[in-house]
């Protein structure tokens, strides 16, 4: 059987994607707008090592597999294939026209993944060490990348879109003002903004509320391009980003608490201590907004340890669904106000950033090396399909501290001021 068929009984026949091998085999369409080119055996000995997602990424990652055509669609038709659809005697006629050399031969994964075993020696899952590690693996990558990326906003979460043709830069500007609003801002208060990023949040509210607000970050370059961004627009009286983990913050009688992206990273098990850190933190009165990537039930694993985003994108990350988080905000004190889920938002948001990519691809590659821009391309694509298959979801949760006699300071109606 040659290597192009197997490819082709693996995705289907009626998929509208061409295959080529270094075999010279070719199957599928003439014409296809999509095409996979398997360059080497090293990428068959990837997918023996590890069968399915992983495999067909460290194949691409590391060259040995080439995509022509848009990232996007190719993932879009392929998003529920496995080598499950391969029947016994299918697989058994795979191996031996393969033959074994291919199937024995051991080769590393791409750089770019982050080894568990490196990982280990710094503690267990969600040490400070450890955190502090991961994050550095995918956030300490090059502010440069991340501009040509993210756009002028520099913003690396969900957007908010009031308009189906609304810009990027305008839906990311409706998102940060949307978590003010929730959050009820006003001049004087004071505002901790935990996994700031490169102070998007911060500045927002500086800018546009008067409010002083204090973000952390486990991010040395996001802090030191945040804090050179809030001398330039001058909000250095109002705006600080700090380089250190929110655990470490000492301050406390906060006003208000914006959390966007952060809970990812946190682990399941420390979500507790997590809310209850952040509860502390507050104000009586004092709200919170945690907004996240959410499961769409608790019945999915939390951690895929062997799977693509936890080894090239998000070590350690977890997601659990929204129901499971809000229970554990009820439960240490919160009063949930408002929830809504973004979902679809954040499959255009990446969009936007894949297009972004697209339009910088050699500077991209230049920069950060070709490896690292294809875990990129793979990734964000990826998501894209997760999100509009509702396989992953985008919540965003309001909880308030109530003071001692149960008033929450909310008004009637406040989603009225909420688009």
């Amino acid at each position: 059987m040659a290597l192009a068929t197997i490819f082709e009984k693996i995705v289907g026949s009626d998929a509208n994607i061409a295959f080529m091998a270094y075999d010279g085999s070719k199957a599928g369409p003439d014409g296809a707008d999509l095409a996979i080119e398997v360059k080497s055996p090293i990428a068959v000995a990837y997918l023996a090592q590890a069968p399915g997602e992983l495999g067909l990424a460290r194949a691409y990652i590391s060259g040995h597999i080439d995509v022509h055509g848009d990232m996007y669609a190719l993932l879009d038709r392929m998003w529920n294939i496995t080598m499950n659809d391969l029947s016994t005697s299918e697989k058994v006629a795979a191996v031996r026209s393969l033959g074994l050399k291919p199937l024995l031969m051991r080769v590393p994964p791409p750089p770019q993944e982050m080894r568990q075993s490196a990982l280990a020696r710094l503690g267990s899952r969600h040490a400070k060490q450890r955190d502090a590690e991961a994050i550095h693996h995918h956030y300490d990558v090059s502010n440069r990348f991340y501009e040509w990326v993210l756009g002028p906003s520099m913003a690396y979460t969900c957007a908010t879109f009031p308009e189906e043709t609304s810009s990027l830069e305008e839906a990311q500007y409706t998102k940060f003002d949307l978590v003010a609003r929730k959050l009820d801002l006003k001049p004087g208060m004071r505002l901790l903004d935990v996994g700031c990023g490169w102070g998007g949040m911060v500045m927002h509210a500086a800018k546009h509320y008067g409010v002083k607000a204090l973000g952390v970050t486990l991010s040395k370059q996001q802090a030191e391009w945040a804090q050179q961004a809030i001398i330039d627009a001058g909000l250095q009286d109002l705006a600080e980003v700090r380089f250190m983990d929110y655990r470490d913050v000492k301050e406390t009688d906060f006003d208000a608490v914006s959390s966007i992206g952060l809970t990812e990273h946190i682990g399941k098990d420390n979500v507790p201590s997590y809310f209850s850190f952040l509860y502390g933190k507050l104000k009586p009165g004092g709200r919170i907004l945690n907004h996240c990537i959410t499961r769409p039930t608790g019945t999915e694993k939390t951690f895929n340890k062997g799977g693509f985003i936890n080894r090239y994108v998000f070590p350690d990350g977890e997601l659990e669904s929204v129901g499971w988080l809000i229970r554990e905000m009820e439960d240490l004190g919160f009063e949930i106000r408002h929830q809504e889920n973004l979902r679809e938002h954040y499959a255009k948001t990446l969009r936007y950033w894949c297009d972004n990519l697209d339009a910088n691809w050699e500077d991209a590659v230049q920069e950060v090396g070709m490896g690292t821009a294809r875990v990129w391309a793979l990734y964000m694509a990826g998501c894209i399909v997760g999100f509009e298959r509702n396989k992953v979801q985008l919540h965003q949760v309001l909880g308030v501290k109530l003071d001692e006699d149960g008033r929450s300071g909310v008004s009637l109606r406040p989603s009225r001021d909420w688009p």
